[in-house]
């Protein structure tokens, strides 16, 4: 018999609005609202770091000095809670000596030194919270690597434990490229046995691999897109772990992320000059007059294109093609604006460029959210290049918004676009598939082309804002896989 309430830990390195540094955060921020709006009990967790301190967020404390085993250490720590927006609680588990920082993961220098210990110690807090307020989940759903010892620790340290011995675990991976791997003499930090040190346990390539351990004692592993499901067990994308996911593939599962239009709907959203819906345009023209305005170009290009980007400034994202034909993207008589942080070369390329094309391109290095939500506005074209996309979720703001997305063909991009055919109307957007600069810059003069032709390109924006790409569905999913899963279905 089915249970008519699924009880979910969710546990994430990040959350929105709490603590972000990619995209990660935006799901672990949006997916347990709409697994509650379907009736699952969720909790999340997530360690409290300096960025949730400063935000100034109320807690209560939910657990006082929980004693978490650290190798051969009992370390202290307490646990604070607070609730989302729609009255889901947050647990931050509190430690000041590893959290208290400046960043979450690192310095531009390189990884925290003592990341395993920081990790390590958030995936046994919060299962050995869980235990102690008798919050009896039924599925822990783990993110990334960070969290990738919990399912490890439900089949080996908590085997026994009659608490845990009706859950299971679901393990997503958001982005392969982060794996989470330190020296094999570390393992006693984690407190698992050496008979776990081996290539069907946590060993890997003569280390550990805490991705991995997410990958090899989970019972269902997802990613955040079908196509990068697929990916990942090849040696173009799976960056070593392909034989792994390729042996475990009967419980690699591809489910779509999806899109808070609570957060991005032109309809709704409070950081644009102007609301606008399909019916209504007007406001995307003044968001795009205010865009242009914004970021000091000229006046003229209302008449023109303007292009958009919001990302990591990094060879990934497609940067290390869009540096080489930036002078030939601006001759092309159109606008670009950039947001982004990244690769310190890659940053001043586009520094450089932005100086020689005034008037015609903006940049502003760093993060900046109402900026972001006024380029997805002001923008007529949204490039997202990526060499590879776990999924991507700024192309699917972009349709919501209008603006017209030009993607590779890779990951979430690839499910989410559809090259538009003017002879049918179908399409949503633009996409090239050979990861050359040459490519990129032929469909970006394919999209610039079709601006032109103001019917089409209305034709091609309808499609778009029409899309529904919403949680709801994705939730449906995610819910089947844990009722799948749950032994006392």
């Amino acid at each position: 018999m089915v249970k008519d309430t699924l009880k979910v830990l969710f546990l994430a390195p990040e959350v929105v609005p709490f603590a972000k540094t990619g995209g990660l955060a935006d799901v672990a921020g949006s997916l347990p609202s709409a697994l509650h709006r379907l009736g699952a009990d969720v909790r999340i967790g997530l360690p409290y770091y300096r960025m949730i301190k400063e935000k100034g967020i109320a807690t209560r404390i939910a657990s006082e000095r929980l004693e978490v085993p650290l190798g051969h250490l009992i370390l202290r720590g307490d646990v604070l809670e607070t609730e989302t927006e729609d009255g889901l609680p947050v647990y931050f588990f509190e430690r000041e000596d590893l959290f208290d920082r400046p960043n979450l993961y690192g310095t531009p220098e390189g990884d925290y030194y003592d990341n395993l210990e920081r990790f390590t110690y958030f995936c046994r807090a919060a299962l050995l919270f869980a235990r102690e307020v008798d919050f009896d989940f039924d599925v822990v759903h783990c993110h990334d690597w960070q969290t990738g010892l919990v399912p490890a620790y439900l089949k080996t340290l908590y085997k026994t434990d009659s608490f845990f011995s009706a859950a299971v675990s679901v393990f997503t991976i958001h982005n392969i490229g982060y794996q989470g791997i330190f020296p094999r003499e570390r393992l006693p930090t984690c407190s698992l046995p050496s008979s776990e040190l081996h290539p069907g346990g946590i060993e890997y390539w003569g280390n550990i691999s805490l991705l991995k351990a997410g990958i090899m004692y989970s019972d269902a592993i997802t990613t955040v897109s079908p196509k990068y499901s697929r990916e990942i067990q090849t040696s173009e994308y799976g960056m070593g772990m392909e034989g792994i996911l390729h042996h475990r593939r009967t419980f690699l599962h591809g489910i779509l992320n999806g899109v808070d239009y609570g957060l991005w709907s032109p309809q709704t959203d409070t950081h644009v000059p102007a609301n606008y819906s399909l019916e209504k345009l007007a406001g995307k023209k003044r968001s795009k007059e205010f865009l242009i305005k914004e970021m000091n170009l000229d006046l003229t290009l209302m008449n023109r294109p303007v292009l958009g980007m919001i990302s990591r400034l990094s060879a990934q994202k497609g940067l290390d093609l869009l540096v080489q034909i930036l002078d030939e993207i601006l001759a092309l008589d159109l606008g670009l604006v950039v947001l982004g942080l990244g690769d310190e070369e890659i940053q001043e390329a586009i520094q450089e460029a932005a100086d020689r094309h005034s008037g015609h391109m903006g940049i502003k290095i760093g993060f900046d959210e109402p900026l972001a939500h006024r380029i997805m506005a002001g923008a007529d074209i949204f490039l997202v290049p990526s060499q590879y996309e776990p999924c991507g979720l700024t192309q699917m703001y972009a349709l919501r918004y209008g603006t017209v997305p030009v993607v590779r063909a890779t990951g979430g991009l690839d499910d989410t676009i559809v090259p538009f055919d003017p002879e049918t109307g179908e399409g949503n957007g633009f996409k090239f598939e050979p990861y050359e600069a040459k490519t990129l810059f032929e469909t970006i003069q394919q999209a610039v082309k079709l601006f032109n032709d103001y019917r089409a390109w209305k034709t091609l924006m309808a499609n778009g804002m029409k899309a529904d790409f919403s949680w709801d569905r994705s939730a449906k999913s995610y819910l089947e896989l844990y009722r799948s899963l749950f032994k006392g279905a």
